[in-house]
């Protein structure tokens, strides 16, 4: 992990009591898995600082960080898709 990216987990929290354990945004009840979502679906970061005024772009930056470090971890098999 490059050496940012302990910075930016210090804005992730996992507490069982929040969310059911998943990834948050600290002093959030907003998932990481949301924020990534969003933008997957073509929200910008932007629209996300505008529909959760409590987000600062460097939540999102470790979100999308925190996510990317997962899927360099753990690879998941997927299925190939038919077209």
């Amino acid at each position: 992990m490059a050496e940012h990216g302990y910075r930016l987990y210090e804005r992730i929290s996992i507490d069982p009591k929040i969310c059911h354990g998943q990834a948050c945004i600290r002093g959030t009840r907003i998932p990481v898995h949301q924020i990534v979502r969003m933008l997957a679906n073509g929200d910008t970061i932007e629209d996300l600082l505008q529909e959760y005024p409590s987000l600062e772009r460097e939540d999102i930056l470790a979100a999308l960080q925190y996510v990317a470090d997962l899927a360099e971890e753990g690879v998941i098999s997927l299925e190939p898709v038919e077209v």
